[in-house]
Formats: C-alpha cells, sequence, structure tokens
C-alpha cells in the first residue's frame, strides 16, 4: 500500500507555491497539501489540532516545508516553537530557502530541522528538488506520523 502524505507548507511567495502544487499534483503518491504565508497562521493552525485532539486530523503531518524569510513570525522562530512542543516536536521539518547562509543553516539544524535545502533558481532545478524531496520523504523515509491508505 502507498503512503499518504499530508504535508504542510509555509511559504509566502506564491510562485514557489504554485510550483509545490505543481509537483504534488504530478507525483504519483496520494497527498494532501496545507499552505501557509506567514508562521503565525502555520503555528495557530498547528496548536489549534493539538488542542483539538481530533483522531480524524491528529496526528495529521507527515512534514512541514517550512521556508525562513516569512511575515509575522520567520521560519526560525516557527521552527523554534514547533520543536519545544511535545505534541509537534517528532513532526520532520525540511527548511526550504533561498539562503544559504551559514547561520541560517547552523541555526536551523540547532533547532531541529530535519533538513535544509537551498531554493535553487531555476524553475527545472526547483522542480527537481521537490520531486527529490517528496520521493525521500514519501517513499524512503517513515516519519512518526505516517499512515496507510
Amino acid at each position: 500500500m502507498d503512503k499518504f502524505l499530508n504535508i504542510l507548507l509555509v511559504e509566502d511567495n506564491l510562485d514557489s507555491v504554485e510550483i509545490i502544487k505543481r509537483v504534488l499534483k504530478t507525483t504519483d503518491i496520494p497527498n494532501k497539501l496545507w499552505v501557509f504565508q506567514d508562521g503565525e497562521d502555520a503555528l495557530k493552525f498547528l496548536k489549534e489540532a493539538v488542542e483539538k485532539k481530533d483522531k480524524s486530523l491528529f496526528p495529521f503531518i507527515d512534514f512541514i516545508l517550512l521556508d525562513i524569510n516569512l511575515p509575522k513570525l520567520n521560519g526560525l522562530e516557527v521552527l523554534k516553537e514547533i520543536k519545544s512542543s511535545s505534541d509537534l516536536k517528532l513532526i520532520p521539518v525540511i527548511m526550504l530557502t533561498v539562503s544559504s547562509r551559514e547561520e541560517d543553516v547552523l541555526e536551523s539544524y540547532s533547532l531541529g530541522c530535519s533538513s535544509f535545502v537551498q531554493k535553487p533558481v531555476r524553475y527545472e532545478d526547483f522542480e527537481d528538488v521537490l520531486k527529490e524531496i517528496i520521493l525521500y520523504w514519501g517513499r524512503r523515509n517513515i516519519t512518526p506520523n505516517e499512515r496507510r491508505l
């Protein structure tokens, strides 16, 4: 049986969001995508799901794609909140960002990210990177919140 992926995307760049949606539609891995354009709304969504403890929704996220440069709360602040929550800390977080700053890489890993991926500039390269992420997290990796169809 194939894995069903529940993915939370926190990304304020609408072009990136559309590319990610397009790639997810072309994959043979069934998935559902929740999209938030700022860190504050993403955290609110996650915390409300935890508070409700709705068994049809929670645990519900297989992994989070998180940009660093976000309005309201940046990705590093969001990551810190997620990893400090006993209910959320096991969710893998992939930092997907244009940044390649050493400080961002080090801080992301020190806060508990599972992976740090720099967004390529070229569309084709970005598409390839996304396919690799989906293949790895959708086929190879076993997540704590794994679900079967």
